[in-house]
């Protein structure tokens, strides 16, 4: 199945390989299902089923005007789990993905999920406020609306420098592998790219921390620029009491590319437990 139909009749990319116990994949800001490639193959080629869908604006996806915020995402998020039909399943969020999984905790009460991972996610909060000092301060979400408004293309080539870390001891890729993940960038819609930053950075996921109720991986990197593991990572960990928090020393955002083997490994020994 190539599609699935939210529930206000956007059409969502799907992307289903193998077969076993399904693992559902939920990409990143400004990327798409295509980003998962390395966790993807490896664990459809070790017995799961994956399931990785481009998100609403982007992709390959519909690209309606509204419906940006976690509430419409997460229900989006349960609209593939039932036209699916998957049960048992492990429900994975990179960055902003992480977002869809809080949500679909609480709003949908983890409905036929088994167990859920974090990776480098934004949850609980990256956004600083005065009970959240180690957030991201606004001034810097202003600076990326600003450049994705003035030069998209520019921003997000710059953007991903830092995303994958490059110039650092841990992190790094290709020009190639920079240039792939720009290519997934140009293909969300501006509307959409706009407002899921705003979605990630200002949604307060705190309160949905109290739903996990299953086993739950977080993965984060210390050196991570984009999402800085003090608010989200570490505070996750702390507040989902079934959580397992692994930190990847000097790892940058863009760890499943930096850091894929351990990663894919460490899904796997999750997975298996």
């Amino acid at each position: 199945m190539a599609f699935v139909k939210a529930q206000d009749g956007t059409d969502l990319y799907v992307k289903d390989w193998g077969e076993g116990r399904p693992v559902v994949l939920i990409h990143g800001w400004p990327l798409t299902a295509d980003s998962w490639e390395h966790q993807a193959l490896y664990l459809a080629e070790n017995g799961y089923r994956v399931v990785a869908y481009d998100r609403r604006g982007f992709g390959r996806s519909g690209k309606p005007w509204n419906g940006y915020d976690y509430d419409t995402m997460s229900d989006d998020l349960s609209s593939v789990m039932a036209e699916l039909d998957l049960r048992d399943a492990a429900i994975v969020g990179f960055s902003m993905g992480g977002g869809e999984v809080s949500r679909y905790m609480s709003r949908h009460g983890g409905k036929r999920v088994r167990q859920a991972a974090l990776i480098s996610s934004i949850a609980p909060f990256m956004g600083q406020a005065d009970d959240n000092p180690d957030g991201v301060p606004a001034d810097v979400l202003r600076g990326i609306l600003d450049g994705i408004r003035n030069d998209r293309p520019a921003f997000f080539e710059n953007f991903l420098k830092d995303f994958f870390g490059d110039g650092t001891s841990a992190g790094g890729v290709s020009a190639a592998t920079r240039h792939w993940a720009w290519g997934m960038a140009m293909m969300a819609s501006p509307r959409a790219t706009l407002e899921c930053a705003n979605a990630f950075a200002l949604t307060d996921l705190r309160p949905d921390m109290a739903a996990f109720e299953v086993p739950t991986l977080v993965v984060h990197g210390t050196g991570d620029q984009t999402v800085p593991i003090d608010p989200t990572g570490r505070a996750a960990a702390k507040m989902i009491a079934s959580a397992t928090l692994k930190e990847y020393e000097g790892a940058p955002h863009g760890l499943t590319e930096t850091h894929k083997d351990q990663l894919n490994a460490d899904l796997a020994d999750f997975l298996e437990g």
